[in-house]
């Protein structure tokens, strides 16, 4: 009897735990991205920040729509931001979503132990750039899939 209350416990441990987390939707007029729903927005002057209450981390959304930036550029203008001394065979070319050159690259700042992944979409004179940050030390586990959960969902519209 024993045996099989410990295991109807340790059932509903797995099921309670294992639930999906609720999110919520940010659409813009561009494009949408689905958050945890506990997260924060803020909007500053066009810049998108979506963060954890624990601020460990965030997700930040940029677009332009009149950037004269060459496809031959992209990878240096991303390895840039960083002031990143990286070959630029780290920056990867993903593929395409609805005409869009898609960027994907990955970097640890030793000196503020942050760990960061940056997005770029790219087609004509239109980029979107979308980043992660997130603390060396939380970049693992539950945070990670969170971020990244939220990280891939974001779409174009256009």
């Amino acid at each position: 009897m024993k045996k099989i209350f410990l295991l109807i416990i340790f059932l509903y441990s797995i099921v309670s735990f294992s639930q999906k987390i609720k999110t919520e939707l940010y659409d813009s007029e561009n494009y949408s991205i689905e958050t945890p729903d506990t997260w924060k927005l803020t909007n500053d002057e066009g810049i998108i920040n979506i963060f954890p209450t624990s601020q460990i981390g965030a997700i930040t959304i940029s677009e332009y729509h009149d950037l004269d930036l060459p496809k031959t550029e992209v990878k240096k203008f991303i390895l840039a931001l960083y002031q990143s001394e990286d070959d630029e065979k780290k920056v990867k070319n993903t593929g395409n979503k609805k005409g869009f050159a898609e960027y994907r690259y990955e970097y640890l700042d030793e000196k503020e132990k942050i760990f960061w992944v940056t997005k770029v979409y790219q087609k004509n004179k239109e980029l979107y750039l979308i980043t992660i940050n997130c603390q060396q030390k939380h970049w693992n586990g539950n945070y990670m899939k969170l971020f990244n959960e939220a990280f891939e969902s974001f779409k174009i519209k256009k």
